[in-house]
């Protein structure tokens, strides 16, 4: 950013320290509504910073967050001094949500958008069987699993890194197919898709081996097909400092052992 913010609003989770946080900063710094501010600043954990980008996409506000949660990969470090002059200083990056659109077993079509993922599982004791094509191509006629799911960059470290798919550089044009448990092809460690692509999943057996899916938060139950690919018109501008980057701490993760 080139000048310094000249209203911020600060939002908190529920913990104590969130809490604690939002009531020192708004006192020294000011407290404006979310929609009269320019920047959002958002106090807690990783959870709670991707709820606030959900809630200001498409409105053109940046969100800064500071950690005041567990992890806080997301989160730039917690410190009250210099807030104004950190704004101003921090690196701006564009993520682009999925967006979902879910066909369920009686018809009904739901759609919603995705920071993290849009990721599918089997409801049943059964494996779901799944027909995955890419572009009107079918790249994998059955995939027998526990779920597979579509990760942007942002959601590669969290739902997606623990199923063991790739951690995606904020900027790279890609995104994560993972999948959950694989049975056959027992094998098959997933795939790494243009941001381009349109992907198609369809249930198999959907009856017998019936399918739920969900985009972050938005749950649909026994879905018989989901179509995903990534927005071209909603974004969410997230703020970082320039000596935490999103990139370093991709690195970083990376190189861990």
């Amino acid at each position: 950013m080139s000048k310094a913010a000249n209203s911020i609003a600060f939002v908190s989770s529920g913990t104590p320290d969130a809490k604690a946080a939002l009531e020192s900063l708004s006192a020294r710094y000011g407290q404006h509504s979310v929609a009269e501010a320019d920047v959002v600043v958002a106090l807690g954990g990783d959870g709670f910073l991707l709820q606030t980008l959900r809630d200001t996409m498409g409105t053109g506000k940046k969100v800064y967050g500071m950690n005041r949660g567990t992890i806080g990969f997301l989160m730039n470090e917690y410190r009250s001094g210099g807030l104004a002059e950190r704004i101003a200083a921090a690196v701006a990056e564009t993520i682009r949500p999925l967006e979902m659109q879910a066909v369920t077993s009686d018809g009904e079509t739901v759609s919603a958008l995705a920071i993290n993922e849009v990721a599918l599982w089997r409801q049943s004791y059964q494996t779901a069987k799944i027909r995955i094509t890419i572009d009107d191509q079918v790249r994998l006629e059955e995939l027998n699993c526990d779920g597979v799911m579509i990760a942007t960059p942002a959601g590669s470290t969290a739902y997606n890194l623990s199923a063991h798919g790739p951690i995606l550089p904020l900027d790279a044009p890609l995104l994560a197919l993972t999948p959950v448990s694989p049975f056959r092809p027992r094998r098959w460690r997933g795939a790494l898709l243009s941001n381009k692509a349109t992907v198609r999943f369809d249930i198999l057996e959907a009856e017998k081996r019936p399918v739920n899916a969900a985009a972050d938060h938005t749950e649909v139950k026994a879905v018989a097909s989901v179509t995903v690919r990534e927005s071209a018109t909603v974004t969410a501008t997230l703020l970082f400092d320039p000596n935490h980057s999103w990139n370093e701490r991709i690195l970083a993760e990376q190189f861990r052992y």
